[in-house]
């Protein structure tokens, strides 16, 4: 079981001059990573984290959710970015395994959606997990204080605190505070491993369990990556092999990245791969912008503008070898909408000819793309993507000069919003 990486329609964009030319830089960010000597040091916990996860804590997780789904009808959790992504991601990628039906708030502040929320959990008996790790975040801590205080409406405060599960730091912040105060059960988040990379953490891994997710096999998917990309040999590397590929096409001036699925239960998935990228490269001016799409729903529309607009763009392509569930196309005694060359062949079929095509078409455009294709949905192969795409931003950043593991300017805005509220 592996992911594959087909670059064939970068011919012509980036050529094997080019990465020999830059392999020297390879190396140096692979020597800074292992040897934890280059910038954001401090924040590489996540490297060789699936291999450091312990038994104990996946048994600890896993008998938690065996409690919670027989005294819940449902989960929250509360948590934004890396406290967020990762989870939704991997429950959406895989709707199969999901026993407890989950929502998710904290991730913004919309009143009418949060009063939506409130209004599903009348009558429920919910766990909730809030993740932060300061705990002052301001949309997961105003969340939690508004869903509490619904909650304590309904359930006596012994209750309430075993309803209650709290991902935070060790030692420090609001939330540890007022989870000790309370009684709430907690769970750490490491201090070397930054939100973006959290999802094997118990950030990702609780909310994950509770729901009936089989975390030992996400675990194992990304141990498969920490071994394959480990590797400092670009040959032997397909992470490697991707960071290095984008790099050339933003020095060429391909300055936006379209991550495009042909399933659309890789959507969350996309949006993790967003921030993991956005939030890591850019800084300095620099930075490839991060889109995505899915198709063939979006080549309805964006496949205009990828088609025929700014000569700016490159794809990656996120697809699935063997999917769980195909379907049979039905044969017409008329065929009277002319599909009747397809009858017999399964859906999955026609959607691969549709990713053929536009993959052909976009790069006789000038559209240079490259394909990551995983095996099947399940949750080893999303565990060893998480890790693919991890190491890829590790060694994007350090070939851009930046320290791809900081979030300088996220707290920009905060500065002055906080100002405006009063809040010191």
């Amino acid at each position: 079981m592996s992911i594959q990486l087909n670059r064939d329609n970068l011919r012509g964009f980036v050529t094997p001059a080019d990465l020999k030319k830059i392999l020297p830089r390879i190396h140096k960010a692979h020597d800074d990573l292992h040897q934890k000597k280059g910038k954001g040091q401090d924040c590489l916990g996540w490297l060789d984290l699936p291999s450091k996860v312990p038994e104990a804590l996946v048994e600890e997780i896993e008998e938690l959710g065996q409690k919670v789904r027989r005294g819940s009808d449902c989960l929250i959790s509360l948590g934004i970015g890396g406290s967020y992504l990762g989870i939704r991601s991997t429950e959406e990628f895989l709707p199969e395994q999901v026993l407890l039906p989950i929502r998710y708030a904290g991730h913004h502040m919309s009143s009418d959606d949060l009063a939506g929320l409130l209004k599903y959990l009348e009558g429920k008996k919910p766990t909730v997990v809030v993740i932060s790790k300061s705990g002052t975040t301001t949309e997961p801590a105003l969340a939690f204080r508004v869903i509490k205080e619904f909650l304590a409406k309904r359930f006596s405060p012994a209750e309430l605190k075993e309803r209650i599960i709290c991902v935070t730091d060790e030692k420090k912040g609001a939330l540890k505070k007022f989870a000790e105060t309370a009684g709430y059960r907690t769970f750490v988040i490491p201090d070397d491993v930054g939100g973006r990379f959290s999802v094997l953490t118990p950030v990702g891994l609780v909310p994950l369990s509770l729901i009936g997710i089989d975390i030992q096999a996400l675990i194992e998917g990304a141990r498969q990556g920490q071994k394959e990309y480990g590797d400092p040999d670009l040959e032997k590397n397909l992470a490697y092999q991707y960071a290095a590929s984008r790099y050339l096409l933003y020095q060429k001036g391909k300055l936006i990245e379209v991550l495009a699925s042909f399933y659309p239960n890789m959507f969350y998935i996309a949006e993790w791969w967003k921030q993991m990228f956005g939030e890591s490269d850019g800084k300095n001016g620099q930075g490839i912008f991060p889109a995505s799409v899915i198709y063939s729903t979006d080549l309805h529309s964006m496949g205009q503008l990828l088609q025929d607009g700014m000569r700016v763009i490159f794809e990656t392509f996120l697809l699935i070898e063997k999917v769980n569930n195909d379907i049979v196309i039905p044969r017409y005694s008329n065929d009277i909408d002319g599909f009747n060359c397809v009858a017999g062949k399964g859906l999955d079929y026609v959607n691969k000819q549709a990713y053929e095509a536009a993959a052909a078409a976009h790069y006789e455009g000038d559209v240079p793309n490259m394909t990551i294709t995983l095996e099947r949905a399940d949750a080893f192969h999303i565990g060893q993507l998480y890790y693919f795409f991890e190491k890829a931003v590790g060694i994007s950043g350090y070939l851009l000069g930046v320290n791809p593991f900081d979030q300088p300017g996220v707290e920009a805005y905060k500065e002055k919003m906080f100002k405006l509220l009063g809040k010191s």
